[in-house]
């Protein structure tokens, strides 16, 4: 019998746009891993997480954040309960913050226009391992976290069924509720991350942006 709690904070549904999943798929995906808990971090809304965190299950315990573009950026919103209406990066940190929300810079070489050093500050957690970015993106983005002393955490940025669990983090107890899960993830206590898969990863990248320009979901 394995020990730990193991969690995913970066995963996308059908809400996103550019992915398959629904969040009851989600939620079964995950349990047949043993993923004991999962953010649903759509673009820009909190739908997604709102409707996985409504199925009646006790399984795996449902994180709603949002994956919300802004003006530096995508910055992610963890334990939301309302949406995020601001597109400024500052302001965005505030919306997520007054909501008793933890804020996380995803992927952060992968955008157009880096943050400055003070504007870093205000973020709670670095996404220091993304399942969708190269190695040596991610490496420099756990070089900035140490930098900054910031936390790091790892997100699949699952798209598909087959990247849940491809990247994973883990904290070495054998039960964890939501308060103490989000205690865990701003201390950075004794997380570590799952290899994930190079090839697909690439693969359900390209996938995706073929998604985004196809389907329509609204």
């Amino acid at each position: 019998m394995r020990e730990g709690f193991y969690f995913d904070l970066h995963v996308h549904s059908l809400y996103s746009k550019d992915s398959l999943l629904k969040p009851d798929e989600i939620i079964k995906i995950s349990e047949s891993k043993g993923i004991d808990a999962i953010a649903i971090t759509d673009h820009n809304t909190i739908f997604g997480g709102l409707k996985a965190k409504s199925i009646v299950q006790d399984s795996v315990m449902v994180i709603v954040g949002s994956e919300i573009k802004t003006d530096f950026g995508d910055l992610i919103g963890l334990f939301l309960n309302e949406e995020i209406k601001s597109r400024v990066f500052l302001d965005v940190v505030d919306e997520i913050k007054e909501q008793d929300g933890i804020v996380v810079l995803p992927h952060p070489y992968r955008r157009k226009r880096f943050p400055t050093i003070e504007m870093l500050k205000n973020v709670n957690v670095i996404e220091g391992i993304n399942g969708r970015t190269s190695d040596e993106l991610n490496s420099k983005a756990q070089s900035l976290a140490k930098k900054l002393n910031i936390p790091s955490v790892a997100g699949s940025d699952s798209h598909f069924s087959f990247e849940l669990g491809n990247l994973i983090n883990c904290i070495r107890v054998s039960y964890c509720e939501e308060e103490e899960l989000r205690k865990q993830i701003l201390s950075n206590n004794s997380i570590f991350y799952y290899k994930k898969n190079s090839l697909l990863a690439r693969k359900s990248c390209i996938f995706s942006s073929y998604l985004l320009k196809k389907i329509h979901i609204f």
